[in-house]
């Protein structure tokens, strides 16, 4: 993996494949790797940029909660530590947070949006004292009762009782992460602004997919995001959970390749 130094952390990224660039970010508490399985069909005809954000995987974390803004000024370092002057950002869960504070930003380097199982809404009251709570948690409790808990929350239903391999995956992925690292990432996500405001300005191609089993940021959510982006498409994924990249890659390659072929046709 490359690594690059932003601000007060150092950031870890991946690049496979060649053609017109496409910067994917993942989901909480994963890391690039969530991505590899969908990105099948890409490899050959685009160059995948794959971060792992900051407080994830193989990036530091830094200083303090992992806000927003830190996630898009870490983002738009890779894209000029890769020469990327303007490209299409996919983003999953924690990685749309981050396309929203990057589109406030620095929307000139963005040609096009996918935003994969998350919402443009802030956390209400509870959800945020419920995030805070979990970072609290998790740092007297350690990791494994953490991802226990999200587990059943963040995969769909039928990942869970008929794909032991994808859990098992998912799981050695999170354990990548620490339980500080944990903590400050929730910290950063409950400090998130509302960009349901912002959703409207999107003014580039955007593609929205969410599943039938995401119980966290499902159709409803999708539903709003669809409503305020003018020109967007929505694509609701069947037997998907909030990580419908690693529960229904073919499925989720199929629906970026398509998105992306038309975006820059050959």
């Amino acid at each position: 993996m490359k690594r690059i130094r932003s601000a007060d952390a150092e950031i870890a990224y991946e690049v496979l494949g060649s053609g017109p660039p496409v910067v994917l970010l993942h989901s909480f508490p994963m890391n690039h790797e969530i991505w590899l399985p969908a990105i099948q069909p890409l490899i050959s005809d685009f160059r995948l940029v794959l971060p792992d954000l900051r407080g994830h995987g193989d990036s530091e974390l830094g200083e303090g909660p992992a806000l927003m803004e830190k996630h898009a000024a870490d983002i738009v370092r890779i894209m000029d530590d890769a020469e990327i002057r303007r490209a299409p950002l996919v983003g999953n869960s924690i990685g749309g947070y981050a396309i929203f504070e990057f589109w406030r930003r620095f929307r000139e380097r963005v040609s096009g949006l996918v935003l994969c199982n998350t919402r443009a809404q802030a956390d209400t009251r509870e959800e945020r004292n419920t995030r805070l709570q979990s970072a609290a948690t998790v740092l007297e409790t350690g990791t494994e009762p953490f991802f226990a808990s999200q587990l059943t929350r963040l995969l769909g239903k039928t990942t869970q009782y008929s794909r032991p391999d994808l859990v098992e995956g998912a799981l050695r992925m999170m354990r990548k992460t620490s339980a500080e690292n944990i903590a400050m990432v929730q910290r950063g996500m409950a400090a998130r602004p509302d960009s349901l405001a912002t959703s409207k300005t999107i003014d580039v191609p955007t593609l929205i997919i969410t599943g039938t089993e995401d119980i966290l940021t499902g159709v409803p959510q999708a539903e709003v995001m669809h409503q305020n982006i003018a020109g967007s498409e929505l694509k609701i994924v069947n037997k998907a959970g909030h990580y419908s990249p690693w529960e229904q890659p073919e499925e989720i390659g199929r629906l970026l390749r398509q998105f992306l072929d038309a975006l820059a046709p050959r």
